[in-house]
């Protein structure tokens, strides 16, 4: 007869399992002995064996009973079903890792291909990181609210960088972020943004502002995020009503009191 550490070891098992699987069921616990010990016999090796391989291939606990009292056709039955649920949990761990590996920088954290793209474009024209993490952060947002719409937005995002003002803005914001007390720096800025939203509003870009955000409650959402990513937020937009320019999500000339 066997003491639990024997039975262990000739099972290939820890003791703590054999005690795990007596507080589960799976493996009977035999009564103590006159000297107080209980002590196991050939049987309780072979069934721990059966227990542990059927563990080791991936068989859940809570079914390993099930397959160790089974006939040859509900074993086999019982095998196959568990092996489709094994492959499944390998597709998803492999879409896991697949989703991992495309990470590599934290800005393809919760943002499509097409907003990655367009960050590294802004990198590229030479946008401070500030300035391309604030992007990243705003885009996250955005995606989350329309995300059918991120590809027609980064196309025109990216089709707005062949503008040299445009890059010129993002400059000057990083300037502006090192040097947050120059106003200079600030109303040349405020100066090159009113500029391009009269190029937009030329160009009828301000009228579709409607149908491309259509939520007013998201837009606040957003103007309240732009302004508590940084304190010149607040200032560029007083500046920019001066020069007759509402909103920074959504912009819109103000229209004159009289």
């Amino acid at each position: 007869m066997l003491t639990i550490g024997r039975l262990a070891s000739y099972a290939g098992v820890t003791i703590r399992a054999v005690r795990h699987y007596h507080q589960i069921g799976l493996l009977p616990e035999p009564e103590r002995d006159a000297s107080g010990y209980r002590t196991y016999d050939a049987a309780a090796v072979v069934r721990l064996v059966r227990i542990r391989t059927l563990a080791e291939a991936g068989v859940p606990l809570a079914r390993v009973r099930e397959l160790l009292d089974a006939d040859p056709a509900t074993f086999a039955a019982a095998t196959a079903e568990i092996d489709r649920q094994l492959r499944t949990q390998i597709r998803t761990l492999q879409e896991h890792r697949r989703r991992i590996a495309l990470l590599g920088s934290g800005d393809s954290l919760a943002v499509p291909a097409e907003v990655v793209d367009y960050l590294d474009r802004l990198r590229a024209v030479g946008a401070p990181a500030l300035v391309v993490e604030a992007e990243r952060d705003a885009w996250i947002l955005m995606a989350a609210r329309w995300p059918e719409k991120i590809p027609a937005f980064m196309a025109d995002k990216v089709g707005q960088l062949a503008n040299p003002q445009v890059v010129r803005f993002y400059r000057l914001v990083g300037r502006i972020a090192e040097n947050v007390h120059d106003d200079a720096l600030l109303v040349e800025a405020a100066d090159l943004m009113s500029e391009l939203f009269a190029q937009a509003e030329a160009s009828g870009e301000l009228e579709l502002q409607d149908e491309v955000t259509p939520d007013p409650a998201f837009v606040k959402l957003m103007d309240a995020f732009a302004e508590g990513a940084h304190p010149v937020v607040g200032r560029l937009r007083e500046l920019l009503a001066a020069r007759g320019w509402d909103g920074w999500t959504r912009v819109e000339k103000r229209v004159p009191r009289g």
